[in-house]
């Protein structure tokens, strides 16, 4: 299983690649494409990512009911193969409606981080699926310490040149599935396909019905759009904050990417190991408030890079949920389960984005009466709060 692994988390890789590669240009894109200032840009960023995520809302769950029903390897290939050609189509976009068809078909396409997170539980012991997702999370992370460096070099031959690289890696990732990936499907686990459990608001209904879950998906929700005010500002944040240029964005998007791959791939086993999956939900936790509250106010570049690995702890949280659901449904759920959960996490990236660009739009105008561009972050850590009081109150049954 070793190679079909590192296809499997090579592929999550190469999607928080594209998406790394592509963010510390955006702004430039944006404004090179349609003109207007740096706050216009912000407004069509949201918009752009909120295609995007209801793309990946409606199709994760279809996408992980698809594997459970005609196994990873098909899912997995035939995405990535159109997501190299869209990257292409993105990279020879001239205008803002091309660039949004390529982000609808993307989302599309980046829904199989669902069918890969069914992997794993399908190769998974049930006490190891905490720290095995954990890995997920570290390839992700990974994924940000080669992206944005990446992209930020790239951006200086030009806005379309981290596009290309984003089609090279899906297509080299293709080759590699094609002779590599093995099923784990088997006629025991395999599960015909239902359009009613496949759509978003049925497999929602199935998924909830289970004892526990349904609160934990409403954690899991709040803190997706917490934690999206991230990709969703950040590049924006510290170039109107900081003064920060694409290479000082893409520097610290890698800080960030090594600093989450440290904690989901090597720290997250350890503190499962010792406090538990609920306790490292709540840690987590705790830790993004921490964060979210000095971002809120910060006006030092310096103190923001030194915070970087402080913030990253937070990403304990979303593994450790992952863990506790995937334990509390049986073995021929989980593609349906993962895909449920991401396209939870779809949902919040069509609710964050807007939500956190308009905040960051109206508190960075220098017309504005209250001039805080770190005004996101304070939202986030809102919802962070409430997000942990339903935590403490949920107790799923797990095997």
């Amino acid at each position: 299983m070793r190679l079909p692994l590192i296809f499997v988390l090579t592929t999550v890789m190469i999607d928080a690649m594209g998406i790394g590669l592509i963010m510390p240009i955006m702004p430039n894109l944006l404004v090179e494409v349609q003109g207007g200032s740096l706050a216009d840009a912000a407004i069509w960023g949201g918009i752009l990512s909120t295609a995007f995520a209801v793309m990946q809302f409606l199709f994760s769950p279809v996408l992980g009911s698809l594997s459970d029903a005609y196994g990873r390897r098909p899912v997995l290939l035939i995405s990535l193969f159109i997501m190299a050609l869209d990257y292409l189509v993105m990279a020879l976009a001239g205008s803002l409606w091309l660039l949004l068809i390529g982000r609808l078909v993307g989302g599309i396409t980046a829904a199989t981080h669902a069918t890969a997170g069914a992997y794993i539980a399908d190769i998974s012991k049930p006490a190891e699926k905490a720290a095995n997702f954990g890995l997920l999370g570290a390839a992700f992370g990974a994924g940000f310490v080669l992206g944005p460096l990446i992209g930020g070099l790239l951006g200086e031959m030009g806005t379309r040149a981290p596009f290309y690289a984003a089609a090279v890696l899906a297509g080299l990732n293709f080759a590699l599935g094609w002779f590599v990936m093995r099923e784990t499907v088997t006629d025991a686990t395999r599960r015909a396909f239902d359009w009613r459990r496949a759509n978003p608001f049925g497999a929602f209904r199935a998924m909830a019905s289970i004892p526990g879950i349904k609160g934990l998906l409403w954690v899991y929700f709040l803190y997706s759009v917490a934690i999206y005010v991230y990709p969703a500002i950040w590049s924006y944040f510290t170039a109107e904050r900081f003064g920060w240029q694409p290479q000082m964005i893409g520097l610290s998007l890698a800080i960030y990417g090594i600093s989450m791959a440290l904690v989901q791939g090597w720290l997250l086993r350890h503190v499962v190991r010792w406090v538990g999956e609920r306790r490292t939900v709540i840690w987590g936790q705790v830790f993004d408030f921490v964060a979210f509250g000095i971002l809120a106010v910060i006006t030092s570049g310096n103190l923001a890079l030194a915070l970087i690995p402080i913030s990253a702890l937070g990403a304990l949280v979303q593994p450790a949920l992952q863990g506790l659901m995937s334990r509390a449904v049986a073995d021929n759920q989980q593609g349906e389960l993962q895909g449920v959960m991401t396209a939870v996490h779809a949902l919040s990236m069509v609710v964050s984005p807007l939500m956190m660009t308009a905040v960051f739009a109206q508190f960075s105008d220098r017309d504005t009466a209250y001039y805080l561009p770190g005004a996101p972050f304070v939202l986030a850590l809102i919802l962070m709060i409430i997000g942990c009081l339903v935590f403490l109150r949920t107790r799923p049954s797990v095997t």
